[in-house]
């Protein structure tokens, strides 16, 4: 079968590879119908987690269940499934203490192209697929479903750690697929004032169209002043990081409240460190509290994603800006680097 991979740190481009025929007991092999370029993706290729050599590419997929392990009931073969870029073992330390992403071992429970082959491939094994397969409802598309594998997830849990108060202010700093979801997600938590931080236009429209209340353009205005001002000077309950940049980071620092919460979501691919701003910080005692996450995984987590787009409480198509078939996903890969031709995300087509 053909897979889109990474060769080494720097390096992309198609191999052929044996389609896999033995998922072992607890395992799944999927047949891939339709995924999601990430942007992580291409940081996961500059090096951000070390080198790779003929990784599979790819964590945000749904298919049609090939063959499944003795053990894995929940679904059956020819059933159309979706799968979180999360894969947990749920017997770990890690996981039975709660931290499921964290499986194993720190960011062990991302294993798409991370610690075993992702799912850029025309079939993908599913590790512990009684916990992790989900069955995607008949009427819900593939190219919705497939945003639960990750960009819903992701961003939602960036909310959901924002401890938002009800009726409370947030800021979302970034507005790209994982800040678009997390300001969809903090309303959806109760948030009474939802500030998105964003310079692009078609971001700032998809912004205030998936629930921002203000768009603060950083390149117009200080956006801490700005936010400041938007909340009688008293600056958010909580800040959302979506980015993954320094200066998104202490911004989200200066401009939370004290004892406010700062949740960040975004990757950060490059630098040994990320500073905390000394002042913004109250010298280390402003009660202000910093979480940080990658999204729960497992089917009930996918279950309930789903069960959002089902009754039509989310539509985060929107997103999807281009659309590209399997043998095009190199030219989807540049453009979610360079974020050329206001691509948000590029849908990948498989058959």
């Amino acid at each position: 079968m053909r897979a889109f991979v990474m060769k080494t740190i720097g390096e992309t481009g198609f191999a052929d590879k044996p389609v896999p025929t033995d998922p072992g007991p607890n395992g799944a092999i999927v047949r891939t119908k339709v995924a999601l370029v990430c942007t992580s993706d291409t940081h996961t290729v500059g090096g951000a987690i070390g080198e790779r050599e003929n990784l599979t590419l790819g964590h945000e997929a749904v298919g049609v269940v090939e063959s499944l392990g003795s053990e894995v009931e929940s679904v059956s073969v020819g059933d159309r499934v979706a799968v979180n870029a999360i894969t947990p073992c749920y017997k770990c330390d890690n996981c039975v203490r709660g931290y499921t992403s964290q499986c194993t071992e720190m960011l062990g429970g991302w294993k798409f192209a991370n610690v075993r082959d992702g799912v850029f491939a025309e079939y993908f094994v599913v590790n512990d697929a009684e916990a992790n397969l989900a069955r995607i409802p008949d009427g819900v598309p593939d190219e919705k479903a497939v945003y639960t594998c990750d960009m819903m997830s992701t961003g939602f849990a960036g909310a959901e750690n924002a401890r938002i108060p009800m009726g409370g202010t947030v800021a979302v700093f970034a507005q790209g697929p994982v800040g678009l979801m997390a300001t969809l997600g903090s309303r959806m938590q109760g948030a009474g004032l939802v500030i998105a931080v964003e310079s692009m236009p078609q971001r700032k429209e998809l912004a205030r169209e998936f629930g921002a209340d203000e768009v603060v353009d950083f390149t117009e205005t200080d956006a801490v002043e700005a936010i400041r001002e938007l909340t009688d000077g008293e600056g958010v309950d909580s800040a959302i990081e979506a980015l993954g940049a320094q200066a998104t980071f202490e911004a989200c620092v200066e401009a939370t409240r004290p004892g406010g919460t700062i949740s960040n979501v975004g990757y950060h691919g490059e630098g040994d460190y990320v500073k905390i701003p000394r002042l913004g910080w109250g010298v280390g005692m402003s009660d202000k509290t910093i979480n940080t996450a990658l999204c729960p995984g497992g089917k009930v987590r996918m279950k309930r994603l789903l069960r959002l787009l089902e009754r039509g409480r989310v539509d985060p198509t929107p997103m999807t800006t281009h659309t590209f078939g399997f043998d095009k996903i190199e030219t989807a890969f540049r453009m979610m680097k360079t974020k050329e031709d206001g691509i948000i995300k590029p849908l990948i087509r498989f058959d």
